[in-house]
């Protein structure tokens, strides 16, 4: 027992060492707030709050909120050591989870008044509607840290940067590292015809990392614009930002996506807890032919900022969803529950609704003009391990 709690000690420290580290580094990997004219330009926006100086969720307080109940927040020594030490989950699959590196073809791009798409792992999505590609929340790098040890990939990306189709745009959700990766950002700035589509503020990171002003379009809550047939409308979601830890947090907005192009259309809701947002986007934008819903790495304590099971139901519901596709798990691990919990829940939730669920394995391309049934793919790895 001595034993133990001296590791957890030593364990502690290596934490707050790391945390430290965050506020005294220059690192690339950390990007830039918005500074001058960029910091000017952002104050006007109505969700930044000027005597708070930063951007806050549609419940300003909910982050507060969730520092003060929250277990981690309000003893995090005592949270950290129960999660990582006494923890008998399966947080991470004990062997390679199955890949599809055969459907992407050259006729991904040819999408003429149609939508497919493949499910990257976690929340990055390779999309093709209307004859353009749309990379998601990419993140090709081993890690969703700034470290390359900590928070690793469970398995190499399922194809290299330079095996994918021309990229037309990259669009993010926010600025955390399992969402904007600057590995990424930067092998893709090579392609001058590549542009970005992200929340106010995040641009600065984008041109920390050399991308051009010219080819970023920042966009606030309820915005949208028409890019070369394709509308993106940036909507909210209920999370926060920040790539130092616990400082210079909400300095960048967070959103969700819509996305039209013809009769075609799909919700992206990037990283958010369920909240009224839902059934506003869907009362404005619905239906959605496809909702990509945050699904994984989430825990009673952070229900503010990531959705329970069944509120991922409920999420898809609100936004008048016709065919759910789970985001956020099978790719890194964020949260203490088993691996596999996400597709297991949201299965059971969506049988019990009658919900169209679409869950393909990673690099599988799914065309929506001609859908194909979803196999349960991880009950084989689940045998696996029982």
């Amino acid at each position: 027992m001595k034993k133990l709690i001296n590791f957890k000690n030593k364990f502690i420290l290596i934490l707050y060492v790391i945390l430290i580290s965050f506020q005294l580094s220059s690192c690339d990997q950390f990007g830039s707030i918005p500074k001058d004219n960029d910091y000017l330009r952002m104050k006007k926006s109505p969700n930044y709050n000027i005597p708070k100086d930063k951007f806050l969720n549609q419940n300003s307080e909910i982050i507060e909120e969730m520092k003060k109940n929250s277990g981690f927040w309000a003893n995090p020594r005592k949270n950290m050591a129960n999660n990582f030490f006494f923890n008998s989950n399966i947080t991470k699959p004990e062997t390679l989870l199955p890949e599809d590196k055969n459907s992407l073809n050259e006729n991904f791009i040819k999408s003429k008044n149609n939508i497919k798409f493949a499910w990257l792992g976690h929340s990055s999505i390779l999309m093709s509607i209307n004859n353009k590609i749309i990379l998601i929340d990419p993140v090709f790098s081993s890690s969703a840290s700034p470290f390359s040890w900590l928070i690793k990939r469970y398995q190499p990306p399922v194809f290299k940067m330079k095996e994918l189709p021309k990229i037309d745009f990259i669009l993010i959700s926010h600025d955390h590292y399992d969402h904007l990766d600057m590995n990424t950002i930067k092998f893709f700035n090579k392609n001058k015809d590549v542009s970005f589509v992200v929340p106010l503020g995040v641009g600065s990171h984008l041109k920390k990392w050399g991308v051009s002003s010219s080819r970023i379009t920042e966009m606030d809550w309820w915005e949208n614009k028409v890019i070369e047939d394709i509308n993106f409308i940036c909507t909210p979601a209920q999370h926060f930002s920040g790539r130092k830890g616990f400082v210079e947090t909400q300095k960048s907005l967070w959103a969700s996506w819509v996305v039209k192009s013809g009769k075609r259309s799909f919700y992206f809701s990037g990283d958010s807890g369920y909240s009224k947002h839902y059934k506003e986007i869907g009362k404005k934008y619905g239906p959605m032919e496809l909702v990509f819903m945050d699904s994984g790495q989430y825990n009673t304590r952070w229900r503010s900022v990531h959705n329970m099971p069944d509120e991922v139901i409920k999420g898809f519901i609100d936004v008048k969803g016709e065919n759910l596709i789970p985001i956020h798990w099978g790719m890194f691990t964020l949260a203490m529950h088993n691996w596999f919990d996400p597709p297991v829940e949201i299965e059971k939730r969506a049988k019990e609704q009658n919900i169209s669920l679409i869950t393909p394995i990673i690099g599988q391309v799914i065309d929506m003009e001609n859908l194909i049934v979803s196999e349960s793919w991880w009950e084989k790895l689940i045998d696996l391990v029982k």
